[in-house]
Formats: C-alpha cells, sequence, structure tokens
C-alpha cells in the first residue's frame, strides 16, 4: 500500500512537472516513472487458512456429569434462597422461617408448613442443618 501511494505522488509530480515543460518528457527518468505506473504494485494475497480441527479424541471423550448443586439449608436459608425453590414463594418461604427449627427435612410436610407434592420437588435440593 505505501508503494502505491509514493507511486501515486511521484506520478502527480511528474505529470505536474511535464505540463510545465514537455521538453522533459524524453528523459529516462520519466520512462522509468511510466514503466512503474504500470507496473502493478498490489500485494499478493495470503491463503485463506482454515482453523485447526480439534482431534476426534477430544471429541468423543466421556462427559463428566455437572457437580450437584449445594443444597440450601431450611434451618439457616434466607428468604430469597428459599424462593429459589420450586413450588416455594413468598408465603411460604415466610412459613419455612417462622416454623424453625427443623429436626429432619421432612419436618416442612409434617408440621403442615408445605404440601407433599411440592416437598417431594424440592426434598432432593434442601438439607435441615442441625447446630
Amino acid at each position: 500500500m505505501r508503494k502505491l501511494i509514493t507511486t501515486a505522488v511521484i506520478l502527480i509530480a511528474a505529470g505536474a512537472c511535464l505540463a510545465k515543460n514537455p521538453a522533459l518528457a524524453l528523459t529516462p527518468t520519466n520512462e522509468l516513472l511510466a514503466q512503474a505506473a504500470q507496473t502493478p504494485t498490489t500485494a499478493p494475497k495470503a491463503p485463506a487458512v482454515s482453523p485447526p480441527k480439534a482431534p476426534e479424541a477430544a471429541q468423543s471423550a466421556p462427559q463428566m456429569p455437572a457437580p450437584p448443586a449445594a443444597l440450601i439449608d431450611i434451618n439457616s436459608a434466607s428468604e430469597s434462597d428459599l424462593q429459589t425453590l420450586s413450588g416455594i414463594g413468598p408465603a411460604r418461604a415466610q412459613a419455612i422461617i417462622a416454623g424453625r427449627p427443623y429436626k429432619g427435612k421432612d419436618d416442612l410436610v409434617n408440621k403442615g408448613i408445605i404440601p407433599s407434592n411440592v416437598y417431594g420437588g424440592i426434598k432432593d435440593k434442601i438439607i435441615a442443618k442441625q447446630k
């Protein structure tokens, strides 16, 4: 690109000189300038490069199971933490907090805090830690 710009500047300057003095048109320098103007100055394009392919062994490697989510302690969890559980809204979260402490997570059903169908959906996500 720099060579192309330089050549263009030289040709413009040469053209300005020729316009003022046509006798300079026969000098060897102007012939070289004319040849330079006809010579392509664009650089060759680089070949397209495709990204490397992943090895087949990496693609067929066994996937590790996701680590289990941390259990929510119903004896110490905040209202917002309890509300992340399916079927637990603001009212049930407040009822869980009001019914503390729990000896076991099944106390939520035994004490009538939540219905058994809701407990069935969250029992694997909660714990009742003792202090």
